[in-house]
């Protein structure tokens, strides 16, 4: 590996790929688009690695998704100069998508004839038909329901356009005018990227940019491992629930960490079945990087010159078994696999966590929700579909760092909608958006505040869906004696009658005048609270997110905004019981759940569900939860093959399901 010229190659192929981001960010239509940036492009090699990634704009959750096994069935030999093919199957993919709304498009490069790469980008699209505008809904089943799945076809056929093609997704789209204005922002960014990539190999040749591909991939690798060989040695095991919809829904997911010298697999070995609800996702056979997100962002944090390509994932392998939640089977719905990629990174987190002499980080808020609603437009009186904003909560406390308030680090990329800009295109007005006081988890190094939005519908009516609703039930969970965090709410508020406590959002219907408030959560503290400076404590009591009362409380401060009693609060810490702490704080929700379900008889159960049939699968552990949950009692393996037992003979219509 030549240093400078992979150096260079580097530069250029970073600025080409930037450029491109940007192009496709100031061409867009949808709001998710041009203001959440719910996007991105990418340049891969034939093979299908991707070698330049952007980090300027856009999400960076993909840094490293792989295209091979797309571009097999495809068959490379089938990509001609000036084709794009268009696609938004997951299961033909096998992960390239990771939900039908990820509208995506692979365009091949070609130098004099040769094939020398290929550009990718995907963005969210807005909707893309199905059962509710938006396509979205966690209550969804299975992906029919969703809306339109096509796999890859030709959108372009040696540059010229395929309108059936581009009319099977238009005719389906409740906006799609906004979905084509989106479409082609794409094919800038795409055709910008080959331009820009023949003009690199103008200026030096294409051998030269050829091997700057790779050495640009091993560079990223030999960054990768040198990070790695500084984790200790080990397994480690974290696990985690994601919740679903219906009571009782919740699927367990486990992450065992094995790392030796310079590599890592992440083994997803017992995790629960795929679920009933539109929280699956699909991951495939290799290496991914919705699931390596935890692991990545460390290495990018640590080595942060290193090149964002493939080659961050290289050291990393990974087992993930099909027909789980997190790698699911058709016909899985997966609208909301934002909520369970998301306690996947907490649950690879929780394993970093054991595995650093200093600890990492204490859970994020583990919600993302997304606000899209229906309403007619309040300028051409046309039913629209809009996204009105991300909403997540307070991030987990840090070693050395207090959480960020509002945000969880894992989803930082999603920027805000500006309120102008909702109440000029929507029927409806931002109440509040503002950080809630006393929510910051405390710690030596505190969580982020929970955040509060409350909208109320002006219109006659709308209709709204919110994804990625999480963290309802069980608590961000706090690390070396950090408390956990605070749970997530729903307050809907009927015009001119009493509000009341709705839990998640699946579709809520709005007259004129309703309003709805949304409260996240927040995430986990991070180390002992009675170690915290006093004056950071001072500081939140003066920024007003905390109060004096709970800084007594939390901490055993006694302040006001302007001063510590450093005499009082040196007495009131004296005080206090200095015992053990668990290394896991995960709140009385979780610890009563435990009673019941230990990790150990879930894993048993998951592996008992997956050698059933996998059309019903999903009856079976739904039965097996419900029962043996809400009998309250330790189950035990016996239990569990008795339960399923129990729901066999019912699904086999042998024996009458229980009133």
């Amino acid at each position: 590996m030549d240093p400078v010229r992979t150096a260079i190659m580097n530069n250029r192929f970073t600025a080409i790929v930037e450029e491109a981001s940007a192009v496709l960010h100031r061409t867009a239509h949808t709001t998710f688009v041009k203001l959440v940036q719910d996007y991105q492009c990418a340049l891969a090699t034939p093979d299908g690695d991707i070698f330049a990634y952007p980090s300027q704009s856009g999400v960076t959750v993909f840094i490293g998704l792989p295209l091979q096994e797309t571009l097999d069935r495809i068959g490379r030999e089938n990509f001609e100069p000036g084709d794009c093919y268009i696609t938004n199957d997951p299961f033909f993919t096998d992960g390239l998508v990771t939900h039908m709304m990820d509208v995506t498009m692979i365009y091949p490069v070609f130098r004099e004839g040769e094939l020398i790469a290929f550009g990718w980008s995907f963005v969210h699209a807005s909707d893309i038909g199905g059962a509710v505008p938006g396509s979205i809904s966690p209550a969804f089943t299975e992906s029919f329901q969703e809306g339109l799945r096509v796999r890859p076809i030709k959108l372009f056929r040696r540059g010229e356009l395929n309108s059936d093609a581009k009319n099977i997704f238009l005719d389906n789209s409740r906006i799609p005018e906004e979905m084509w204005g989106d479409f082609q922002a794409m094919l800038s960014a795409l055709k910008s990227m080959d331009r820009r990539l023949n003009q690199l190999c103008d200026r030096y040749d294409v051998e030269t940019v050829r091997t700057g591909m790779k050495e640009v991939i091993d560079f990223a690798e030999l960054k990768a491992r040198s990070v790695i060989a500084r984790i200790p040695d080990g397994e480690y095991t974290f696990s985690d629930y994601l919740e679903g919809l219906e009571e009782n829904q919740h699927a367990h997911v486990i992450t065992t960490m094995r790392v030796k010298g310079e590599e890592i697999e992440l083994d997803f070995t017992g995790t629960d079945p795929q679920v009933a609800a539109a929280y699956n996702f699909i991951i495939g056979e290799r290496t991914h990087p919705y699931v390596t997100q935890a692991l990545t962002y460390y290495i990018m944090s640590l080595e942060p010159s290193a090149p964002k390509n493939a080659g961050l994932l290289k050291p990393i392998t990974m087992k993930a078994p099909r027909g789980t939640v997190i790698n699911a089977e058709f016909p899985a719905a997966m609208g909301s696999r934002v909520a369970a990629g998301t306690r996947v990174f907490d649950t690879v987190l929780g394993c970093l966590n054991q595995a650093l002499p200093d600890g990492l980080m204490a859970a994020g808020a583990g919600m993302v929700g997304i606000i899209v609603v229906n309403a007619r437009d309040p300028s051409t009186g046309r039913p629209r579909v809009s996204v009105l904003n991300p909403i997540i909560g307070g991030g987990g406390g840090r070693t050395g760092l207090d959480g960020i308030d509002g945000v969880d680090g894992r989803s930082g990329a999603l920027k805000s909608i500006p309120t102008e800009v909702i109440e000029v295109e929507t029927v409806m007005h931002m109440r509040a958006c503002h950080l809630m006081p006393d929510t910051q988890s405390a710690g030596e190094w505190r969580s982020g505040a929970a955040l509060v939005m409350e909208i109320e519908n002006t219109g006659l009516e709308a209709s709204m869906t919110v994804r990625g609703m999480n963290r309802f039930n069980f608590r961000p969970w706090g690390f070396r004696g950090g408390h956990f965090g605070k749970l997530g709410e729903v307050i809907f508020k009927p015009a001119g009658k009493p509000e009341e406590s709705i839990g998640k959002i699946r579709v809520l219907q709005m007259k004129r005048g309703d309003a709805v408030r949304i409260i996240t959560p927040s995430g986990g503290g991070f180390g002992d609270p009675l170690a915290r400076d006093p004056e950071r404590v001072r500081r939140d009591v003066q920024a007003e997110l905390l109060s004096v009362a709970e800084a007594k409380a939390r901490y055993g401060v006694i302040t006001t905004a302007e001063a510590v009693d450093t005499a009082a609060t040196e007495a009131e810490r004296a005080s206090r019981p200095h015992g053990e702490v668990p290394q896991f704080a995960f709140g009385p929700e979780r610890e009563r759940y435990n009673e019941i379900w230990t990790p150990a008889i879930r894993i048993f159960l998951a592996g008992e569900v997956l050698r059933r049939p996998k059309s019903y699968r999903h009856l079976i552990i739904e039965h097996v939860r419900e029962v043996l949950t809400v009998a309250g009692k330790p189950v035990s393996q016996a239990d569990v093959l008795a339960a399923i037992a129990e729901a066999e003979a019912i699904v086999a219509g042998i024996a009458p399901k229980a009133a």
